[in-house]
C-alpha cells in the first residue's frame, strides 16, 4: 500500500516541477520580448538628457508628452504612413489572390510535371535575397521602375513561395467528398476554388496576411535601394532619418518607432481573433 501512494505522488510532484520550469522558461522569454518595448516606450518619454542617465531610469520625470507631436511634425510622417499603408494593402491584398489561386492548382488539379514544379517553386525560397538584388535592380531599372513605389509591391504581391506552400497545405487537408460534390451539382473549378476552398482556408489567409503585412511594413531594404524622392519614403525610411551624422535624438526616434507600430499591433490583434474563430469553426465547416 505504502508503494502505490507514493507513486501517483512521485508522478504528482515530477508534474508540478516540470509545469514550474515551463512557466519560468515562458516568464524569461515573455521578459526578453518586452523589455525591449517597454523601454522605447520609456525613452520616448524622456527629456534628451535624461536617455544616458546611469543607473538608467524607467519612468521618466518629466514626463515629455511632447515628443510624440514633435516626431510627427519634425518630418512627413504622415505622407510616410500613407505610403507604407497603400504598399501593405496592396501587397497583401494581391498575394492572398495570388497565393490561393496558385495553391488551389497545386493541390486540386492534376497536370503533368505539378510536383516537379511546386518542388522547383519551393527551392526559390533558400535563395538568398542577396543574390537576385542585384539582377532585380537592373530589371527594376530596365523597366522605369527605379524612384516609384512598383518594385516593392509587383513582386511580392505576384509572387511568394511561402505564402502558395501554407495555402497549399491547408487546401491539401479539406476533404475531397466537398469537391466530388460540387462536380456532381455542375460546379467548375473557379466556382469549387471562390465558393468552397476560400471560406475554409481564411485562419491560414489570416495567418499569411499578417505574416504578409508585418513584413512589408517592416521593409527598410527595399525602399532603401529604390527610393530616392522623399516624398515617397515609407515608414521605415523615415525613422532612419532620425540619424544624425554626428548626435541622434534618441527620444524623437523612440517615439517615431513607437508611432510607427500601431498600425501592426492593430493588424495582428485583430488578426489573431480570426485566426483562433478560423481555426474553431473550419472542422464544422468541413
Amino acid at each position: 500500500m505504502v508503494l502505490k501512494s507514493a507513486a501517483p505522488r512521485s508522478v504528482k510532484a515530477s508534474h508540478i516541477i516540470s509545469q514550474i520550469i515551463l512557466h519560468t522558461i515562458l516568464i524569461l522569454g515573455s521578459a526578453a520580448m518586452i523589455i525591449p518595448f517597454l523601454w522605447m516606450i520609456s525613452t520616448s518619454l524622456k527629456d534628451f538628457g535624461q536617455v544616458f542617465i546611469i543607473p538608467p531610469k524607467w519612468i521618466p520625470d518629466p514626463i515629455m508628452w511632447s515628443n510624440y507631436p514633435n516626431a510627427w511634425n519634425a518630418l512627413p510622417f504622415g505622407n510616410a504612413y500613407l505610403n507604407s499603408i497603400k504598399i501593405a494593402v496592396i501587397v497583401v491584398t494581391v498575394q492572398l489572390l495570388t497565393a490561393s489561386m496558385a495553391a488551389y492548382a497545386f493541390s486540386k488539379l492534376k497536370f503533368k510535371g505539378r510536383e516537379v514544379l511546386f518542388t522547383i517553386f519551393l527551392a526559390t525560397m533558400m535563395i538568398p535575397g542577396q543574390v537576385t538584388m542585384i539582377p532585380t535592380f537592373i530589371l527594376m531599372k530596365y523597366l522605369g521602375w527605379i524612384d516609384t513605389h512598383l518594385p516593392l509591391i509587383v513582386p511580392g504581391a505576384l509572387f511568394s513561395a511561402f505564402g502558395v506552400f501554407l495555402l497549399r497545405q491547408f487546401m491539401m487537408s479539406l476533404p475531397k467528398e466537398l469537391d466530388e460534390a460540387a462536380i456532381m451539382d455542375g460546379a467548375n473549378h473557379w466556382t469549387i476554388y471562390w465558393r468552397i476552398s476560400l471560406p475554409l482556408i481564411v485562419p491560414a489567409m489570416t495567418a499569411l496576411g499578417i505574416f504578409t503585412f508585418m513584413g512589408t511594413w517592416n521593409n527598410f531594404m527595399g525602399p532603401l535601394i529604390y527610393l530616392n524622392t522623399p516624398e515617397k519614403f515609407t515608414v521605415p525610411m523615415l525613422l532612419n532619418q532620425f540619424k544624425g551624422q554626428y548626435i541622434t535624438d534618441w527620444t524623437l526616434m523612440m517615439a517615431a518607432s513607437a508611432i510607427a507600430i500601431i498600425p501592426v499591433l492593430i493588424i495582428y490583434l485583430i488578426g489573431q481573433r480570426y485566426i483562433i474563430e478560423g481555426i474553431a469553426l473550419t472542422g464544422m465547416k468541413a
